[in-house]
């Protein structure tokens, strides 16, 4: 309708503005002729010292008429002293003139008697009507006027012919804008209807659903977008389906040994004290499974829902050297040796929480997945514009194959290892979203010649003046 309701506009002026142009500019034409003419004849006139009607008529017979339509003279009082309308034709007796007829009681004729040049155009009936009058002057007094009439159907059919040929030629514009607006609103519309039924088809859960693009128009780029979002949809879909099922299965084994253990003890009438303290303890240590499992989902439900918090300048040698003192006793039980390279002046911005876990995160898995009498190395260092974390160990390594996968949810490389050292497999995955968190980036890899090596990136943190002054405090 905006485009009809354009193309509308531009008809009318179509249809207006260049008749219009045409008629004022014929007009001033017809206008500026009719005075030249009039002048002419006025200067002839002036020659006499005095009006009459056979003088008149013989200098008005000495000028050409030049097509027009009606000249009348008169003297000062506006008595006609000549008409060309009755004039005789050669061979005719001049005709008698009628009382009535024998004064020009015109406006333009009262007008030029006083003194005024005056002259007046108007179109209608397809015919263009001018008028022109200007006064007779010998030696300073009016002594007469002259007025000359002249109606031009030529010039009023070529106008004629313009409007009914724009008007034409608009309503065959009209005619076609209306069905190529038809065609393509058609068009359209039937785009942004199947936009509208994916959309409601995607909405109720299809997630599979996809457009066809077809050209290159935005309505292709919009149905690209389109697929875009709904792949990610799906994958987003997907992996929240796949982290139910793994939360409900890995909830599930720690809730059903604990069911076992007490329908044991509640079943047996008899039972041994130090069994039923194993079996309690085994209690406990299934509810502390459970305990660890709930507070990493709880994590990795914070990092996925909220925003990231406030940061400041954080030295991440002093957060790994505290996680190492932390984890110290672990490594001692273990039979694992802690080696440390932390360089100074490693500053970035984060928070010492989000830090720390990925510390201990890192560093404990290096110790549990160790052997007897291993190493862990934990290194601290710069790297350009970035902060490096790395995390070494001469444990059991990783496989080529799982590598890409480690970050994954509840993604374990030896289920029963992980489970016995009381691994949940959300750890990791805490790392990498705790890191892409606060712009960095993590990575696993064989480290030679034997174990596994984690790399974490931070962007490095340059501190202002002031800040250097804080922390130096």
């Amino acid at each position: 309708m905006s485009y009809l309701v354009i193309f509308a506009v531009v008809l009318v002026l179509l249809n207006t503005y260049p008749v219009l142009a045409s008629q004022d500019l014929l007009f001033t034409s017809k206008r500026d002729s009719l005075k030249s003419q009039t002048a002419v004849m006025a200067s002839a006139l002036m020659e006499l010292e005095s009006l009459s009607a056979d003088q008149v008529a013989r200098v008005m017979n000495m000028l050409d008429s030049m097509g027009l339509t009606r000249i009348l003279v008169t003297d000062p009082a506006g008595l006609i002293l000549y008409d060309s309308t009755r004039q005789p034709q050669k061979g005719e007796p001049p005709p008698e003139t009628e009382p009535e007829y024998r004064y020009a009681l015109y406006q333009e004729v009262v007008s030029a008697l006083r003194g005024s040049d005056i002259s007046y155009s108007r179109y209608t009936d397809r015919k263009f009507i001018s008028t022109a009058a200007m006064p007779i002057v010998y030696r300073g007094m009016v002594i007469g006027s002259i007025y000359i009439l002249e109606v031009d159907e030529v010039q009023g059919e070529l106008l004629y012919s313009l409007q009914q040929n724009l008007r034409t030629i608009s309503l065959v514009i009209a005619a076609v804008t209306v069905v190529m607006s038809t065609f393509f609103s058609k068009l359209l519309t039937s785009r942004i209807a199947a936009l509208l039924r994916a959309i409601r088809i995607v909405g109720e859960g299809e997630y599979g659903h996809r457009l066809q693009p077809v050209g290159r128009d935005e309505m292709a780029q919009l149905a690209g977008e389109f697929n875009s979002l709904t792949d990610r949809l799906q994958t987003t879909e997907e992996v929240r389906r796949r982290f139910v099922s793994d939360a409900s299965h890995e909830l599930k084994t720690p809730l059903a040994s604990i069911r076992l253990l007490a329908d044991s003890i509640l079943q047996t009438d008899e039972m041994d004290p130090a069994m039923v303290r194993d079996f309690v303890t085994d209690i406990g240590s299934e509810a502390e499974r459970l305990t660890r499992i709930t507070e990493h989902l709880l994590a990795l439900t914070r990092l996925d829902s909220l925003p990231a918090g406030e940061s400041w300048p954080v030295d991440v040698s002093q957060v790994a050297e505290r996680t190492v003192a932390l984890l110290q006793p672990v490594a001692d039980a273990a039979g694992v040796t802690v080696e440390k390279n932390l360089r100074p002046d490693c500053l970035i911005l984060c928070t010492e929480d989000d830090l720390s876990q990925v510390c201990f995160n890192l560093v404990e898995n290096a110790i549990k997945y160790n052997y007897t009498g291993g190493s862990v190395f934990v290194s601290v260092f710069r790297d350009g514009d970035q902060v490096l974390l790395e995390v070494g160990d001469t444990g059991v390594g990783i496989p080529e194959d799982d590598l890409p996968k480690v970050f994954n949810r509840f993604y374990r490389v030896d289920k029963a290892r992980s489970r016995a050292a009381g691994g949940t497999g959300l750890g990791l995955s805490i790392v990498r979203d705790t890191v892409r968190r606060h712009g960095g980036w993590v990575t696993a890899r064989p480290r030679s010649p034997e174990g596994s090596l984690f790399t974490a990136g931070f962007p490095r943190h340059v501190p202002k003046p002031k800040e250097r002054g804080r922390s130096g405090a």
